[in-house]
């Protein structure tokens, strides 16, 4: 599957009516709330469609004849009714309000469990910076929508539609007159509609670039200080930066299409009316009071017209987010499971913990990192992955993890297939420490616990005897606080080899029957090493070592080594042999 955000909907944009849709069936049960507010934005439009009509009948009624005591009781009475529509419009924004809230809060949760799910073959094809600005920039701009835009949205709505069935209430061929510039209009929203959505929608993916540069220019500035590419970055900053403030600009543009066009309409419209309106009043057929309601009731009709346009933008923008979100939203993880055929086996003969079984794996369908693989690793024993960078030694690895399923063939699992297992199974089942230690913030005790409930509910004194029974005492009197010495990424309190010791500890605390080592010793002096090969001494006889490495002391204990290269995996014997195809490998690489 590829995981590449963004492509289909460059290739097939979808049809503004299928993404409302698509998001209508994303409210659940707030479209009660939806309903509710409507009601309520219906009696708060119906008071202000009924004023005008009240004032026609007043000023033909009473001011005319002079009767101003009239006036004032329909000034009452006009007091009322806005205070009636003061209340609706205070519980219409507040149920709005409430739905945009909550309507962030169910994105941004589903969001972040979506991302959870999905597997690293995703976030290898997408910029941590572009998906952050799909979880805040994307989803507030719906909250906005919700909270602010929708309301608008509905009761311009209504009160358009009112005061168009007043107008032909009053009189049939004023109204048609007035109406008349409604059609240029319907055809040239049409027209537009689809290009601001698309302006939109580039502007939200620039938008997410630009982020995406700043994530990795921040995490990488030590490399960018180091290597004095402090220009090449800015460069870099500059022309995304340029890119979405161009896009933004092209966005703005668009959006603001549609209030000059309707600004027009609404003041052509009052000009017929009002000519058309004196025409008729001069033949008797109409009354001056019928006139100045009937410009309110104009004036009603194309203010929430002209108000539509600008919120018919905002829509194009909420949408063009809701499609970046839900297409991550529809994202399905590959990573499939099998219903479990049967325990692990247990026979006369050993059953290797892990095998590969005419593995072929590659990150690009193309080409294949590893080829028809056949290996057998048995419990208990030392393997050693060797040969020259690129050849697929971490691959290899991933694949044992199940980071990655094959592309072809089959990893088992103490004699099953890999995918039978759940992931709280094969996880306790199989450690990885990573070259580059990967920590959380807050204490070494949290670090430690991490995926690891077993000592969830141990006191920092029974945690510290667990410490001592697997011969972690010796790492953990490195830091000076102890369990509770702060983590934090964002500083360089903990030196990078301190984080791969709490890497280590961690795994070995968990006790696995597979344990995994990609480099980890790379960032650790040999007097540390040394004392973590003795630690990993006093693992259970069973667990299953796997060394990636390029430390010669590291693999030379090896019960067997395996030369990676070229995609093949071949048992290399000897560890003199094991040299040799090494350095045949780098030279011919």
């Amino acid at each position: 599957m590829n995981y590449k955000l963004d492509q289909d909907q460059e290739k097939s944009p979808r049809s503004t009516w299928s993404t409302v849709r698509s998001l209508l069936g994303f409210l659940g049960d707030e479209k009660k709330i939806l309903i509710y507010a409507g009601l309520v934005s219906v009696v708060n439009s119906g008071v202000n469609l009924v004023a005008p009509l009240v004032i026609a009948y007043v000023i033909d009624t009473y001011i005319v004849t002079k009767e101003f005591s009239g006036v004032l009781t329909f000034g009452g009475i006009l007091l009322g009714l806005y205070g009636v529509g003061l209340v609706t419009s205070y519980f219409q924004t507040r149920l709005m309000g409430g739905v945009g809230q909550r309507v962030l809060f169910k994105l941004r949760n589903n969001l972040f469990q979506k991302l959870q799910s999905l597997p690293v073959a995703f976030f290898d094809a997408n910029k941590t910076g572009d998906l952050i600005s799909r979880i805040n920039n994307d989803t507030d701009k719906l909250n906005q929508f919700f909270s602010r835009t929708l309301v608008s949205f509905f009761s311009s709505a209504v009160v358009m539609v009112g005061a168009a069935g007043f107008m032909l209430v009053l009189n049939v061929k004023l109204a048609v007159a007035a109406l008349l510039p409604v059609v240029f209009l319907i055809v040239f929203t049409q027209l537009v509609s689809p290009w601001i959505k698309r302006t939109n929608s580039s502007a939200a993916k620039a938008t997410g670039e630009l982020s995406a540069e700043i994530s990795e220019s921040i995490a990488n500035f030590k490399v960018i200080v180091a290597f004095n590419q402090r220009e090449f970055f800015k460069n870099n900053f500059a022309q995304a930066n340029q890119t979405n403030y161009t896009k933004a600009i092209s966005a703005g543009i668009a959006n603001q299409t549609f209030g000059p066009v309707f600004e027009f309409a609404s003041y052509a419209s009052q000009l017929v009316v009002l000519l058309y309106g004196v025409y008729l009043i001069s033949g008797g057929e109409l009354t001056i009071g019928l006139l100045i309601g009937f410009l309110v009731y104009v004036s009603n009709f194309y203010d929430p017209l002209r108000q539509l346009a600008s919120l018919w933008a905002n829509l194009q923008v909420a949408l063009a987010s809701w499609d970046r979100i839900a297409v991550i939203l529809s994202m399905k993880n590959t990573l499939t499971f099998l219903t479990p055929t049967g325990s692990d086996k247990q026979t006369l003969n050993p059953t290797p913990v892990l095998e590969f079984s005419d593995v072929s794996f590659g990150y690009d369908e193309s080409k294949l990192v590893l080829s028809d693989i056949n290996i057998s690793l048995l419990a208990g024993k030392t393997y050693a992955l060797v040969g020259p960078t690129g050849g697929g030694k971490t691959t290899t690895a991933l694949l044992m993890a199940r980071l990655y399923d094959p592309s072809q063939g089959t990893v088992l699992l103490n004699g099953r297939d890999i995918r039978e297992y759940s992931n709280e199974e094969r996880t306790q089942k199989i450690s990885f420490i990573l070259q580059e230690p990967i920590l959380f913030s807050g204490s070494i005790r949290e670090n430690l616990l991490y995926g690891n409930e077993v000592y969830a509910d141990y006191s920092d004194a029974a945690f510290t005897q667990v410490i001592q029974d697997h011969g972690l005492q010796n790492l953990l009197n490195r830091f000076e606080e102890g369990l509770h010495t702060k983590v934090d990424n964002s500083s360089s309190a903990i030196s990078l080899g301190q984080k791969q010791l709490i890497t280590f500890m961690r795994s070995i605390l968990r006790q696995p029957e597979v344990l995994i080592l990609d480099e980890a010793t790379a960032n650790i002096d040999t007097v540390t090493e040394q004392i973590l090969e003795e630690v990993l001494t006093q693992l259970p006889q069973k667990t299953t070592r796997i060394i990636i490495a390029h430390r010669l002391n590291t693999i030379e204990n090896a019960d067997e080594i395996f030369f990676v290269n070229a995609g093949h995996i071949t048992n290399a014997g000897s560890m003199e042999q094991a040299l040799k195809m090494l350095a045949d490998g780098v030279r011919s690489s």
